[in-house]
């Protein structure tokens, strides 16, 4: 049942499109694999072959760790409205911060939130759909506000001090690239 793709396709983006959610897998050459479900409206198809997501500050930054360990991350997304899909974007990774002139290119494509801290971009080798059968049939309510509101209270000061405290390595001690 599981197809392989060297990109996405229309119909998979169109997918990707409808969802609410997505997650985000990573890990170091050794250490701890990461695995972070992600919401609200982060998340764009670049091309047949690029997504990336807006990173919003939060309790750590493995990804970022990651990334900068060995480029691995696959995202997954699950039709848990509509047809029950299960898709995997196997990718390379890369961070792109606020300030550089990559974030210039990108940050317009989303709405920059409060406390976002990079962009995650994924450039994908590979796309695998399966059947979601067994995947529970969930329905949409709303996005939480709670982290944005956080942020919010944080103020810019406060979440670059966060940040320094929370977001400077992995829970294994690897370097995020935040400075």
């Amino acid at each position: 049942m599981a197809k392989f793709f060297d990109s996405l396709t229309d119909a998979l983006i169109r997918f990707i499109e409808q969802q609410h959610m997505f997650f985000v897998a990573s890990a170091p050459a050794n250490g701890r694999i990461n695995l972070s479900p992600k919401g609200m409206d982060t998340f764009r198809c670049l091309d047949a072959s690029t997504v990336a997501y807006l990173d919003l500050t939060g309790s750590g930054n493995e990804t970022s760790a990651h990334i900068l360990d060995n480029g691995r991350i696959t995202i997954m997304m699950c039709g848990f409205e509509q047809e029950p899909i299960i898709l995997r974007l196997y990718a390379h990774g890369e961070i792109i911060r606020p300030g550089t002139p990559r974030w210039e290119e990108l940050a317009p494509k989303f709405e920059v939130l409060p406390g976002a801290r990079q962009i995650v971009v994924a450039n994908i080798n590979s796309v695998q759909t399966s059947c979601g059968f067994a995947v529970p049939r969930y329905d949409f309510v709303e996005h939480r506000q709670k982290l944005v509101k956080w942020a919010e209270k944080q103020g810019p000061d406060g979440l670059v001090e966060y940040r320094n405290k929370k977001n400077r390595t992995s829970i294994d001690g690897a370097p995020t690239g935040l400075e």
